[in-house]
């Protein structure tokens, strides 16, 4: 096992409609924590990883109940600070049939987002850390935001921390501000190790479309993005096919400079939630990496957490090593 893996990024509280239903069709709600690097610790820490979590919450009650889910899944929130402002929060409306998902973010003026760069002492924040876990998210919350992210990324470049960022472009995000997404990604990106990506994030980050379709557009995709930037040794990505809100077909694959490998199309039903799945798995994918597995078994291990997660609510995946072996196995019967 490699040492700790650290996440940076913002915590937050997820309030969805119970039973697909729409937003206030009736009086309550579902509460979950997570967040894009909160659900890759989580997803970590039940394979077994020694995980930290960098983040900011308001220091009162709802800030410290956020911070003990994450940690009781065996996340260190040591390095979780208590800031001003408040919690950031979306609202989820589940989509069913032919009716998409609705995220609604709440998150302006959040602990998090309104931290100044020099919150964040990252001698001190990755002190013991062997990996650094950022994703398109932070960056898109602010100036302040992004300016803390390419810090994170460049100590942790800088000192030889290893780098894994996961794409996930938010544009209502990223237009709530004087951005300029592509600037600020192509400099983390330059940072990084391992892309959680596809070729429309490459499209974006390198303002070309890639030709083709299937495993040859997105085999371009990563050979422009090994072009591009040289640090980059490892990039993983998803297809998801969507028939309906309950029928997604996904295979994985993961590319090296020099070969890839994709796995087969599995079919994935009855989905009780969407959301979180990409974040299992870039912690599947991580797993792979970090254990030392095989090209093909990293890819599987990531289709793997990625299509368990459909079946949990909430945010964040929190299988183990041996829901991944029974997964490969085709195994769906009950496990007594």
């Amino acid at each position: 096992m490699a040492g700790r893996i650290a996440f940076f990024g913002e915590l937050l509280m997820r309030l969805s409609t119970p039973g697909r239903q729409l937003l206030l069709q009736s009086p309550s709600l579902d509460a979950f924590v997570g967040g894009a690097e909160a659900n890759v610790a989580i997803g970590l820490a039940h394979l077994g990883h020694k995980t930290r979590m960098i983040s900011a919450v308001p220091g009162s009650s709802l800030g410290r109940a956020v911070v003990g889910e994450v940690q009781k899944h065996g996340t260190d929130c040591s390095t979780v600070l208590g800031l001003p402002g408040r919690m950031g929060l979306y609202f989820l409306t589940p989509g069913a049939g032919l009716r998409a998902s609705e995220v609604i973010y709440d998150r302006a003026g959040s602990s998090f987002a309104a931290a100044a760069p020099e919150s964040w002492d990252w001698p001190a924040l990755l002190d013991g850390c062997s990996h650094l876990h950022l994703s398109g998210i932070t960056p898109a919350l602010g100036s302040g935001a992004a300016k803390a992210a390419i810090a994170a990324a460049e100590y942790a470049r800088a000192n030889g921390i290893k780098i894994s960022f996961d794409g996930n472009y938010r544009a209502r995000l990223w237009e709530a501000w004087d951005s300029n997404p592509r600037e600020v990604l192509n400099v983390l990106v330059g940072l990084t190790d391992i892309f959680i990506g596809n070729h429309r994030d490459m499209s974006l980050l390198l303002d070309r479309e890639f030709s083709g379709e299937g495993p040859a557009l997105r085999r371009a995709a990563a050979e422009a993005a090994f072009d591009a930037f040289p640090n980059l040794s490892l990039m993983a990505s998803t297809a998801r096919h969507i028939d309906d809100a309950d029928h997604h077909r996904i295979a994985a694959r993961v590319d090296l400079p020099d070969h890839f490998a994709q796995t087969d199309e599995v079919v994935v039903s009855g989905i009780v939630d969407r959301i979180g799945t990409g974040d299992a798995f870039a912690a599947g994918v991580l797993h792979g990496v970090l254990i030392g597995a095989s090209l093909e078994d990293t890819a599987e291990m990531g289709l793997a957490l990625a299509c368990l997660k459909h079946s949990l609510p909430g945010d964040a995946g929190m299988f183990t090593t041996g829901d991944i072996e029974a997964f490969k196995e085709g195994i769906s019967d009950v496990r007594r």
